[in-house]
C-alpha cells in the first residue's frame, strides 16, 4: 500500500491521481457520466447487457471517438436511415442498427402514410443513435452494473431544439391510424397534446418502448455546459418537396380549401325576423288609419250635431209626425230580409227534405241498414294492426331516408345495441362534486364484474355470449376500468390518480389499452370535468356494446333477454349508489320501447276518462235542450217524457259507429292504425258529430213550435232540409281538407288524414240517416207520453193534452243559453264601438301570433314521451350534460367499381394520387370545421387501411405462402397507387384482408373493424363491391336543432361529393331516420294548411253562394290556425308530425265552429229574424239572427263538450299529452270558440255577402198562424220588451 504522506514525489503523484479518479467517479454518480462533449465524440455505443432477464439490451457508456463502420454495417444504416448516412464516422455498432431497424419498422407501420412524419421520426432516432457528434447533445445521467458485470446506461439527457420538437410534433399530430379513425399520435405519442409531452412519451421507459429512460430537457430553460441542442430543420407535413408531402387526411396544410358553406340566412330587422317586423308594421298602419277614421267620424258627428241644434232654434217647436215615422222605421227592419233564392241551396234543401222524410217514414229499415253497413265495414277489424315502429311512423316508405336505412341494414346489418350507465355525484345539497374515489372505483369494478357474470333470466346468457367482440379476446366495454385492465387488483391505492391521469392523457399507451385493444378517449368514460382536470369529473360513464340482429330474430330475442338481466343488476346498483351518496342512471336498447309503451298505457286511461265525460255531458245536455225548470216544477212527469238522454246516447253511439266503420274500412285496405289515430280521431269526430246532433235537435224543436200539427215525418223533413246543407258544408269541407293529408308521405300524418276523412264522412252520413230515424221514433215516443230510456212505460201524468205548440210536453222554445244570446250577448256584440274593439283585438292577436311563427322550433325531445318518473328521463339528462362524444355517421358508397384505379382515387386519401376532393379527403376537411359540418374525428377508410395492410414494410400483415405480399412485386407497392392491385387481384387480397385479425404485430387487419364495412358480390366475375361505407362521427349533439342541423349537413356533404366525383354517396346514422321529416316539414305544413284553406274557400263560397262570406270564413279559420301556431311558440311546443296533425285538426275544428254560423248568416231563419223587431238592419240583422239561431248549439255542442274533455287531460302523467294535446287542444277550443262566436259574427256584419231566402223559412199560412199563436203564449218580458 502506498502512503500518500511519504516524502517520495512519485508516491504523492500516484495519490493525487487516485484522488482525481475518485472525484471523477463521485461526479459521475451525481449525473455527469459523459465527461467530454465535443464534435466527433460519442456518449453511448454498443450493448452491454440487461437490467434483468426480461429486460431489453441497454447501451454501454462510451465517451470515445466516432468510428468508421464496416461495409455491411454501413449498408444496414443507409437502408434504415437514408442516403445521408452513406459516409462518415458513426457512434453505433451493427447490433444497435439492427435494434434501431426493428423498432423503427414497428413505428413505420403506424406513420408510413405521412412521409414527413416518418422522416422526422427516423431522423431523430437515427441521429440520437448513430450521430458522430453524439456527445454534443447526449449526456448520461445514470448507469448501473449489468448481470454481465459491465456498466449499462439506464438514463440520459438528449438536447433537441424547440423548433425541431415542435416541427416534429406538428408533422405527426394529425396522422391517422387504423380502423378506429384514431390518431397515430395516440400510439406513438400516447395521445400527446404538445411536443414536450410527445418527446416525453418517446423517452419514457416502457415494457414495449424505450428500455432505458431518455429525457428531453428544454435547452432554453437549463444550462448544459459544453452541449448544444440538435437544431435540424424538420420536414413539414405540407412540405414543398412532394417526396415528403403528406396527404390531406394526415395534414391540414396539404388540403385544398373547401367551398364556403353559406348557412341559411333568415331575414332580420334588428333582432326581429322580417315576418314579425312586417306584420307589426302593417298592424300599426292599420291602427293609425283606424284611429284617423274614427277621429274624423267623431268630429263630423259633433259638427253635424251643432248644425242640427242651430236649425232647431230657427224652427217652430210644434210637434210633427217624425216620432211616428221613427216607429215605422224601427219596425221596418224586415225590409232587409233577403228575398233572393240560391239555386244550389234550394237543390240541397229539397234533397235533404226528401232524405229526412224517407228516413222518418222508414226508421227501422234505415236504422237496420245503417247498422248493417257499419257492421260490414267493421269486419275489417280482423285486419286491425297498430303501427308502433317509429321508423314506419315518421318516414315515408318511399322516401330516400327509408330506402337508405333499408339498404344499410340489409348490407351491413343492424347497428350495435348500446347499453349505457352514468354514475354521478350530484345528490348533495352543495351541488355536484367529483365522483372519483378509491372506494367508488372498488364498488364500480364490482358492479361491472356482476354485469359480466350475470345470467339472463330466460336463456341464461352472459355478456360474452352477446357482446361485440372484434378481437375475439375481449368484449367492447368502454369504461375507465379499461385503463386498469378491467381488474381492480391493478388499481394502486396510492397511485391510482396518477395512473388515471396518465391514461387519459396517453390512451394509446400499452399499459392503458383495454382488453379489446383500442384506445379509450376520456370523453367516452368521464364527464363533467373542468379545465382538463379529469380527477374533478362528476360522472363515470360505462357503455357495453352488444351485437344487434334483424328484428324478430332469435339473436335479437337473446340480446333483449340479456338486457333484461342487465336492468335488474343496474337497479340493484342504483340502491347501492344511494347509500354511497351517488346516483346511477342507465338505459338499455330495449328501454325506450318499454317506457313508451308504459306511457301509452298511462295515457289510455286518461283518454278513456276524457271521452266518457264528453259522452255523459253530450247526452245530458242534449236531453235538456228545451226542458225548462219552470215546466218541471209545473209538472215533474213532463221531464220523464221530454228528456232526450236516450237520443243523446244514440248520437254518441253513432260517433263510435263511424269511428269503428272507418277503422274497419281502412284496416281492410292495409292502412295501419297509429297511436295518434287512436287518441285523436274520437276527439275529432265527437267534436264534429255532437255539434251536428245539437243543431238537428234544436232545429227540430223549432219546427215543432212552428208546425205543431204537421206529421212527424214532415217536421223531420223540414228540420233536416234546413240543417242538412249546413252539415253538408262542414262535413264536405272537413272531409276534403283531411283527404288532402292523404297525399302526404309521412305515414303518421297520412294515416291520420285517411282515418279522419273516413270517420267524419261516415259520421255525417249516419247523422242524416240513422240519427234522423231515431229522432223521428223519439218524437213519436214523446207524443205518446212514453218514458225516456224505458219507452214501454207510459207516463200518465204527463201534460200531453195541449196543442203541439208552445208549452206542449213541458217544452220551451228556448233554453237559458239561447235567451242569453238573444237578449244580452248578440245585442252587446253588434254594438258599433264593440265591433271596432273586437276587430282591433282579434287582428292584434292575429298579428302577434304571426310574429311568433318564426319562434316555433322543430323537433320532438324524446324525454317528453316518457311518463313522469321514468328512469330514462335522468339518463337523457345525464347524456346531454356529461357525454361529450357524438353519434357515428357512415357515408355509404353504392354502385361504384372500386376495383378500378380511377374509382379508388375517388375514395382514398392517404396516397399522393388520391383526388383532392375524394370522399375521405372531404370528410377530413369537414371535420376541421365542426361548427358548420357537425363532423368530428377521423374517418375510418377501409380502402386506405387495406392498401396500408399491403405495404411490404408491415411484414407481419399480408403474408402469402410464407412470404410478405408485394415484397418482390413488380410494379412494387407505391404511395402513388401505381403498384396497387386492381380487378381480380384487388378482390383476392381484399378477401384475405377481411379475414386478417388485428393484433400487436399487425394493427391493420380488416376482420374486426371492416368485416361489415363492405359487401363482396360473388355473382359477378370477378366479384364486385356494390356497396361499402366510410365511418366518422358527429360532434356531441345536445339539442333537437343540433340533430336536425347535423342531418342536413351530412346530406350536404354527401350531395357535394356525389356531384363533384360523379359517384353515389348517402349518409347514414341511427338517428337520421327520425329527423328526416324536418327537412321538409315546414314546406309540408305550409302546403297542407294552404291547400286546406283553399278548399275551404272554394267549397264555402260555392255552398254559401257568396265569395265574400266564403272569404270571411276562410280568413277566420286561417286566424285560428295562425293563433294556434303562435300559441305553440308561447307554450314551447315544437313543430313535428304530432303538432302537424294538431294543425290539421285545427282546420277541421275551425270549419266546424264557423260553418254553421256562416250558413245561418247567409240563409237566415225568417222566424228568428222577426224576433229582432226591426232593431237591426242589413248584415247586422243577419249576424244577430245567426247567433240567436245556432250560437247556442255551437257553444254547448262543441265548446263545452271539448272543454270538459280537454280539461281531464290536465291530469295525465305523460308530458307529451300535457304539451301536445292538453295545451294545444285547450288553446284550440278557446280560440276557435272565440273566433266563431265573437269575431266571425262581427266580420260578417261588416263585410259578409248578400243573403238568400231560406226555403224552409218560407212557410205556409198554417205555419205563420202557429208562430203567431206561439208568440201570443210568450210572456211579455220574453218577447215584447223595449230591449228590441
Amino acid at each position: 500500500m502506498i502512503s500518500c504522506w511519504a516524502a517520495n514525489p512519485r508516491s504523492l503523484l500516484l495519490c493525487v491521481t487516485a484522488f482525481a479518479t475518485l472525484v471523477a467517479s463521485i461526479a459521475s454518480i451525481e449525473g455527469n457520466w459523459t465527461e467530454k462533449h465535443e464534435a466527433g465524440r460519442c456518449a453511448v455505443r454498443g450493448g452491454c447487457g440487461k437490467k434483468s432477464f426480461f429486460g431489453g439490451e441497454l447501451p454501454c457508456p462510451d465517451n470515445g471517438l466516432a468510428k468508421e463502420p464496416g461495409e455491411d454495417t454501413r449498408k444496414k444504416l443507409v437502408a434504415i436511415c437514408g442516403e445521408g448516412w452513406d459516409t462518415g464516422d458513426i457512434c453505433c455498432d451493427e447490433g444497435q442498427i439492427d435494434a434501431l431497424s426493428s423498432n423503427l419498422k414497428r413505428a413505420e407501420s403506424i406513420i408510413s402514410s405521412c412521409p414527413a412524419c416518418k422522416e422526422n421520426f427516423f431522423n431523430l432516432f437515427c441521429t440520437f443513435t448513430c450521430s458522430p457528434d453524439q456527445s454534443l447533445f447526449v449526456n448520461i445521467t445514470n448507469q448501473q452494473k449489468a448481470s454481465t458485470g459491465k456498466q449499462i446506461v439506464t438514463e440520459l439527457d438528449t438536447l433537441w431544439s424547440d423548433g425541431y420538437g415542435k416541427g416534429f410534433y406538428d408533422s405527426c399530430k394529425d396522422v391517422k391510424f387504423g380502423a378506429t379513425g384514431g390518431k397515430a399520435m395516440d400510439f406513438i405519442g400516447g395521445g400527446a397534446k404538445n411536443y414536450t409531452t410527445f418527446l416525453k412519451f418517446l423517452g419514457d421507459t416502457k415494457p414495449f418502448g424505450s428500455p432505458f429512460q431518455i429525457n428531453f430537457p428544454r435547452p432554453a430553460t437549463e444550462e448544459f455546459e459544453g452541449m448544444r441542442a440538435v437544431d435540424a430543420k424538420p420536414k413539414a407535413c405540407n412540405d414543398t418537396d412532394t417526396a415528403f408531402r403528406c396527404a390531406c387526411i394526415d395534414c391540414l396544410g396539404s388540403c385544398p380549401e373547401l367551398s364556403k358553406v353559406t348557412e341559411q340566412q333568415y331575414c332580420h330587422v334588428g333582432n326581429l325576423p322580417c315576418l314579425s317586423f312586417a306584420v307589426i308594421i302593417v298592424y300599426a298602419v292599420f291602427l293609425s288609419l283606424l284611429v284617423t277614421a274614427v277621429s274624423g267620424h267623431v268630429a263630423y258627428q259633433k259638427h253635424a250635431q251643432r248644425q242640427s241644434e242651430r236649425l232647431q232654434l230657427l224652427q217652430d217647436a210644434a210637434s210633427s209626425d217624425d216620432e211616428d215615422e221613427v216607429d215605422m222605421v224601427h219596425n221596418a227592419g224586415i225590409i232587409d230580409r233577403p228575398y233572393r233564392n240560391y239555386k244550389l241551396n234550394n237543390i240541397c234543401d229539397r234533397a235533404f227534405n226528401v232524405l229526412g222524410r224517407t228516413c222518418a217514414t222508414y226508421p227501422l229499415i234505415t236504422i237496420a241498414a245503417s247498422v248493417l253497413v257499419v257492421a260490414i265495414l267493421s269486419i275489417g277489424w280482423m285486419d286491425f294492426a297498430v303501427e308502433t315502429d317509429p321508423v314506419r311512423l315518421w318516414v315515408s316508405p318511399t322516401s330516400a331516408a327509408a330506402r337508405e336505412k333499408e339498404l344499410f341494414d340489409e348490407n351491413f346489418g343492424p347497428f350495435y345495441r348500446a347499453e349505457q350507465a352514468f354514475v354521478v355525484n350530484d345528490t348533495h345539497s352543495a351541488g355536484p362534486g367529483p365522483v372519483l374515489s378509491y372506494e367508488t372505483l372498488s364498488w364500480w369494478f364490482g358492479v361491472e364484474e356482476r354485469v359480466q357474470q350475470n345470467l339472463s333470466p330466460q336463456t341464461h346468457l352472459t355478456l360474452s355470449d352477446v357482446c361485440f367482440n372484434p378481437t375475439g379476446e375481449a368484449c367492447v366495454i368502454q369504461s375507465l376500468t379499461g385503463y386498469f385492465g378491467g381488474s381492480f387488483s391493478s388499481v394502486d391505492p396510492d397511485n391510482w390518480r396518477k395512473d388515471l391521469v396518465h391514461c387519459t392523457e396517453q390512451p394509446g399507451a400499452q399499459e392503458c389499452l383495454p382488453g379489446f385493444q383500442q384506445p379509450l378517449s376520456r370523453d367516452i368514460v368521464l364527464g363533467g370535468y373542468k379545465d382538463d382536470d379529469v380527477l374533478s369529473a362528476e360522472a363515470m360513464i360505462t357503455t357495453w356494446v352488444v351485437n344487434n340482429h334483424p328484428e324478430g330474430s332469435v339473436g335479437e330475442a337473446r340480446a333483449m333477454d340479456w338486457e333484461k338481466g342487465l336492468q335488474e343488476v343496474l337497479k340493484e346498483a342504483q340502491e347501492e349508489a344511494k347509500a354511497m351518496g351517488l346516483r346511477i342512471s342507465f338505459s338499455t336498447e330495449r328501454s325506450l320501447e318499454e317506457e313508451l309503451n308504459e306511457s301509452t298505457n298511462t295515457d289510455a286511461k286518461i283518454v278513456v276518462i276524457s271521452y266518457v265525460i264528453m259522452f255523459l255531458y253530450a247526452s245530458l245536455a242534449l236531453g235538456s235542450t228545451t226542458l225548462s225548470v219552470r215546466s218541471i216544477l209545473h209538472n215533474p212527469a213532463n221531464a220523464l217524457v221530454a228528456s232526450k238522454f236516450t237520443l243523446g246516447v244514440i248520437g254518441i253511439v253513432i260517433v263510435l259507429m263511424s269511428v269503428s266503420a272507418s277503422v274497419g274500412l281502412f284496416s281492410a285496405c292495409g292502412i295501419k292504425v297509429t297511436l295518434i289515430i287512436a287518441e285523436v280521431i274520437p276527439f275529432l269526430v265527437l267534436a264534429v258529430g255532437v255539434d251536428n246532433i245539437f243543431l238537428i235537435v234544436h232545429e227540430f224543436e223549432r219546427v215543432n213550435i212552428s208546425s205543431p200539427d204537421e206529421e212527424v215525418e214532415g217536421r223531420i223533413a223540414k228540420a233536416l232540409g234546413r240543417m242538412g246543407p249546413s252539415i253538408l258544408l262542414s262535413a264536405s269541407t272537413e272531409t276534403i281538407a283531411f283527404a288532402l293529408g292523404a297525399a302526404v308521405g309521412m305515414p303518421a300524418v297520412r294515416n291520420f288524414a285517411v282515418y279522419a276523412a273516413g270517420a267524419v264522412l261516415i259520421n255525417a252520413l249516419l247523422q242524416i240517416t240513422m240519427f234522423v230515424s231515431v229522432l223521428a221514433l223519439n218524437q213519436k215516443r214523446v207524443e205518446s207520453s212514453r218514458m225516456d230510456c224505458f219507452p214501454f212505460l207510459k207516463v200518465k201524468g204527463a201534460d200531453v193534452g195541449s196543442a203541439h205548440g208552445a208549452g206542449a210536453y213541458g217544452y220551451d222554445d228556448e233554453g237559458p243559453l239561447q235567451k242569453f244570446i238573444r237578449k244580452v250577448y248578440a245585442p252587446a256584440l253588434l254594438d258599433r264601438k264593440v265591433k271596432v274593439a273586437i276587430v282591433v283585438i282579434f287582428l292584434g292577436l292575429f298579428t302577434a301570433c304571426l310574429a311568433l311563427i318564426p319562434k316555433v322550433a322543430l323537433g320532438l325531445d324524446q324525454r317528453i314521451a316518457f311518463p313522469q318518473g321514468s328512469y330514462l328521463i335522468p339518463y337523457f339528462n345525464d347524456l346531454d350534460t356529461y357525454f361529450n362524444t357524438g353519434p357515428p355517421v357512415y357515408f355509404v358508397v353504392e354502385g361504384l367499381d372500386v376495383r378500378e384505379r380511377e374509382h379508388q382515387q375517388e375514395l382514398c386519401a392517404r396516397y399522393s394520387t388520391c383526388h383532392s376532393y375524394s370522399l375521405t379527403n372531404v370528410l377530413e376537411q369537414e371535420s376541421k370545421r365542426p361548427n358548420v359540418s357537425y363532423i368530428s374525428g377521423s374517418t375510418a377508410s377501409w380502402l386506405d387501411d387495406y392498401f396500408t395492410w399491403l405495404n411490404p414494410t408491415n411484414e407481419a400483415c399480408c403474408v402469402e405462402h410464407g412470404n410478405t405480399c408485394f415484397k418482390e412485386r413488380d410494379p412494387p407497392w407505391d404511395p402513388s397507387l401505381s403498384g396497387m392491385p386492381e380487378g381480380e387481384e384487388f378482390i383476392h387480397y381484399l378477401t384475405k384482408w377481411l379475414h386478417s385479425p388485428t393484433n400487436k404485430d399487425c394493427p391493420f387487419g380488416g376482420a374486426a373493424p371492416y368485416s361489415t364495412a363492405l359487401v363482396i358480390d360473388p355473382s359477378t366475375q370477378p366479384p364486385s363491391i356494390p356497396v361499402s361505407h366510410f365511418r366518422t362521427s358527429h360532434i356531441p349533439l345536445r339539442s333537437q336543432s343540433d340533430f336536425i342541423s347535423a342531418y342536413a349537413s351530412a346530406r350536404r356533404i354527401a350531395d357535394t361529393v356525389s356531384e363533384d366525383q360523379g359517384i353515389k354517396v348517402f349518409p347514414y346514422s341511427k338517428f337520421y331516420i327520425f329527423f328526416d321529416q324536418y327537412s321538409s316539414i315546414i314546406h309540408l305544413t305550409g302546403t297542407l294548411i294552404g291547400s286546406t284553406l283553399a278548399i275551404i274557400f272554394v267549397l264555402s263560397s260555392a255552398l254559401l253562394g257568396s265569395i265574400a262570406t266564403g272569404l270571411v270564413v276562410t280568413l277566420t279559420v286561417a286566424m285560428i290556425v295562425a293563433d294556434i301556431v303562435g300559441t305553440m311558440a308561447l307554450f314551447g311546443v315544437s313543430l313535428n308530425a304530432i303538432s302537424l296533425v294538431n294543425l290539421v285538426i285545427s282546420v277541421g275544428i275551425g270549419v266546424e265552429f264557423c260553418a254553421h254560423i256562416a250558413r245561418a248568416f247567409q240563409f237566415p231563419s225568417k222566424s228568428v229574424m222577426e224576433k229582432a223587431k226591426g232593431k237591426y238592419r242589413g248584415r247586422d240583422l243577419r249576424a244577430w239572427t245567426a247567433l240567436t239561431n245556432v250560437g247556442g248549439s255551437v257553444f254547448s255542442g262543441i265548446t263545452v263538450t271539448k272543454f270538459l274533455g280537454v280539461f281531464v287531460l290536465a291530469f295525465t302523467r305523460s308530458k307529451i299529452f300535457e304539451i301536445y294535446y292538453f295545451r294545444i287542444w285547450l288553446a284550440l277550443v278557446v280560440l276557435a270558440a272565440l273566433h266563431a262566436l265573437v269575431f266571425l259574427p262581427v266580420a260578417l256584419s261588416l263585410v259578409g255577402g248578400e243573403g238568400y231566402v231560406d226555403p224552409e223559412s218560407d212557410g205556409s199560412l198554417e205555419e205563420d198562424l202557429a208562430a203567431r199563436r206561439y208568440r201570443a203564449l210568450l210572456p211579455e218580458e220574453d218577447y215584447d220588451s223595449d230591449d228590441y
